[in-house]
């Protein structure tokens, strides 16, 4: 029992290790391309309001959900970690999600609720950095679940997009979509729930440092 805590604060520390501190990498690059393509993407699904402006927006979203998965892979792949990419590939998904389903909403695609749901867990975890640096810890790094549930937000939104096409294309789409999206919803809050009891755990951890080195 005492074994297994200390276990469990290790794996949580080491998740913050990284294997560079370079900028200019390729999953960072990739990265950068998904959060200037955001304003393009907003632009495209709200001024024209045209069947190629929509087609354009798809695509982009596609590319987005790939180089999700893409740039992970490069990063671990080729050794390319970096403290930057732990910071800017959540921050571009969470930024694409956001900026889509507020979109969406003013199309009238996806109703108000599911907007305010994710946008609400996302403000959860954004007023625990503060707290976590108090602490002298970063941003948590990214959990397998978390990333299971971007993935799903990110498959579901094209497909949302794609099923306000009419005929049977557009309706089978709009199936995949929604079964995506509330999947993706339901771990999204799940994840933000693991998230939290990690941090609480590291907190723990770094309180009983303190005050076996008597600074507490």
């Amino acid at each position: 029992m005492t074994g297994e805590a200390p276990s469990r604060r290790e794996q949580d520390l080491e998740r913050y290790e990284v294997t560079t501190d370079r900028v200019l990498t390729v999953p960072n690059l990739l990265s950068f391309a998904r959060l200037a393509l955001v304003p393009v993407f907003l632009w495209l699904l709200l001024v024209p309001r045209e069947t190629w402006a929509d087609l354009l927006a798809l695509v982009i979203l596609a590319v987005s959900a790939f180089t999700d998965w893409l740039d992970g892979y490069l990063a671990r792949r080729w050794n390319q970690i970096s403290r930057v990419g732990q910071l800017l590939d959540p921050v571009a998904d969470r930024l694409y999600i956001v900026a889509t389903v507020v979109a969406f909403v003013v199309r009238d695609i996806v109703p108000w609720w599911f907007a305010v749901a994710v946008i609400v867990r996302d403000i959860v975890l954004a007023l625990a950095i503060p707290v976590l640096r108090r602490y002298g810890l970063g941003p948590l790094p990214v959990h397998f679940l978390g990333k299971a549930a971007t993935f799903n937000l990110l498959y579901a939104l094209p497909l949302l997009l794609l099923g306000q096409i009419e005929g049977s294309l557009g309706t089978v789409a709009l199936v995949f979509g929604w079964a995506f999206a509330l999947w993706g919803l339901g771990l999204y809050w799940v994840a933000a729930v693991l998230y939290l009891e990690q941090a609480r755990r590291l907190i723990a951890a770094q309180r009983a440092a303190a005050a076996a080195s008597g600074t507490a």
